[in-house]
């Protein structure tokens, strides 16, 4: 029997070669997420339910990149998630939230905690605008059981805008009179929009950030090939996802190809990513039932055990240059899923042909991954657990009615604490760093150039060793 030769990013370095380049600043690193999404920087969060819930998707996509929601959670919760990402950042909010004048301070603290902002407009069910009730008033208002009339800021002590006051113009208002929302209303005074201060501080703030033409931030959803999926992908859609990733374990089966149908007929006009797979058969199939984009990685995951569990996989380098020597014929972009363990990996997973790369082991830990920050002595730490861990498993069982035999669950992936890392910016600042100066290295201005420069070459173990610090004590 022949037994190919099969390689993962640290059994290859990359040749350098001759650069116009003047510094990696020059580097752009916009490429696609799908055949009609594209990001500013290639790097998305990981489905997992100990990586990307909505602070790590709001985070992510203000940095160029995009956060895949986990589906470990019930439909309902997993709506809320979609909208609490679309409407944390906007340019012009066309629904604001609103509240009725007769109504209690109460309910209205109750109203704005449930939706998580800190003020409301005040409107009769005629939706014209008679105040502004903001966190100042909750402030003073001196009572729960008083009415929203009567410690609102009313109509005639409003600055307003119209429904042609643009995001610039309103920035100019902002300024001159030091207020923090501006209501947008019509000639009879009927509600139009909201913009925010905070819109504005943050499109300042965040230039990358991606966003849809809405200019809210975009943000994907994850479903299965059983139960619920074909109810949960409807109501993300309605709820304003972006993009759903059907995603399976070993996606090159007739479980993916069945929910690709499905999902076509129940919401056509979605974004579509399969995965996982790992293999240039898988893809030719893939690309020609009609997929949007192809997640490749069996097996390469910080805390994947399915080569172990299952004897099965692919060397991730390997997997990556066989899917997306097909996929480029058909034009259907590529997601490196897993193996990520530094910035080199990204430039050699690109260089390989894929359009971005997914991560989860790098980024649980952080401050915006879910989970409470544990001590042990001295130390900070969060806990990590792959989608198909016990836990995860279990859990899913029961939330299915299954019967809950303990013997039946055969986890491909492990739980471990990780230490606290801070912020998701700080990684990413350090990664995206590093991609551009291997974009440098390449002499590769864009990503469609850096795919089309890479020339790999194969090292031994003792070329490994070389490639780190060695002979000397590192200072930590």
């Amino acid at each position: 029997m022949y037994i190919p030769l099969a390689l993962t990013y640290d059994d290859v370095l990359i040749s350098p070669r001759r650069s116009s380049l003047l510094s990696r600043s020059e580097a752009n690193t916009k490429t696609r997420l799908t055949k009609k999404i594209t990001l500013n920087i290639p790097i998305i969060t990981a489905n997992m339910d100990t990586v990307t819930g909505s602070d790590m998707a709001i985070a992510i996509a203000r940095l160029g990149g995009i956060g895949i929601l986990h589906r470990f959670i019930n439909v309902e919760e997993n709506v809320k998630e979609v909208k609490r990402v679309k409407r944390v950042q906007n340019m012009i909010i066309k629904n604001p939230y609103k509240i009725e004048p007769y109504k209690t301070v109460s309910d209205a603290k109750k109203y704005v905690s449930s939706v998580g902002v800190t003020g409301l407009l005040v409107t009769n069910s005629d939706n014209k605008l008679q105040g502004i009730l903001s966190h100042r008033d909750f402030l003073f208002s001196n009572g729960n059981d008083k009415l929203v009339k009567d410690i609102m800021t009313p109509r005639e002590r409003l600055i307003t805008g119209n429904s042609y006051t643009t995001f610039e113009e309103a920035k100019k208002i902002f300024a001159k009179y030091k207020i923090e929302k501006l209501p947008l209303v019509d000639e009879q005074d009927y509600i139009v929009g909201l913009i925010t201060s905070d819109d504005i501080k943050n499109n300042i703030e965040y230039p990358l950030a991606n966003r849809d033409e809405k200019g809210q931030l975009i943000v994907g959803g994850s479903v299965g090939v059983h139960e619920d999926y074909i109810e949960r992908a409807q109501e993300l859609v309605k709820a304003g996802v972006d993009v759903l990733v059907i995603d399976i374990a070993h996606g090159h089966s007739d479980s993916m190809f069945h929910a690709i149908q499905k999902l076509r007929e129940a919401v056509p006009e979605i974004e579509l990513v399969a995965g996982n797979i790992a293999t240039a058969l898988a893809a030719k199939e893939l690309c020609e039932a009609g997929i949007d984009a192809i997640k490749v990685g069996v097996g390469p995951g910080t805390i994947c055990i399915t080569r172990l569990v299952t004897g099965c996989g692919m060397p991730q380098l390997t997997a990556v240059l066989e899917v997306s020597k097909i996929a480029k014929q058909y034009g259907v972009p590529v997601i490196a899923d897993g193996g990520i363990s530094k910035s080199g990996s990204i430039v050699k997973a690109i260089g390989a042909g894929a359009d971005s790369v997914m991560m989860g082991g790098m980024f649980a830990g952080t401050k915006e991954s879910p989970g409470v920050v544990m001590t042990k002595g001295d130390k900070k730490f969060k806990v990590c657990r792959g989608s198909a861990s016990f836990t995860e498993s279990y859990t899913r069982k029961k939330i299915n009615l299954e019967k809950k035999n303990l013997k039946e669950i055969v986890p491909e992936g492990i739980e471990s604490f990780v230490p606290y890392k801070g912020p998701i910016e700080d990684i990413v600042c350090q990664l995206i760093g590093g991609l551009k100066s291997g974009m440098s290295y390449t002499n590769s201005h864009t990503i469609s150039e850096l795919q089309n420069n890479v020339e790999f070459v194969r090292i031994t173990s003792s070329g490994s060793i070389e490639s780190k610090s060695h002979d000397v004590e590192e200072i930590t």
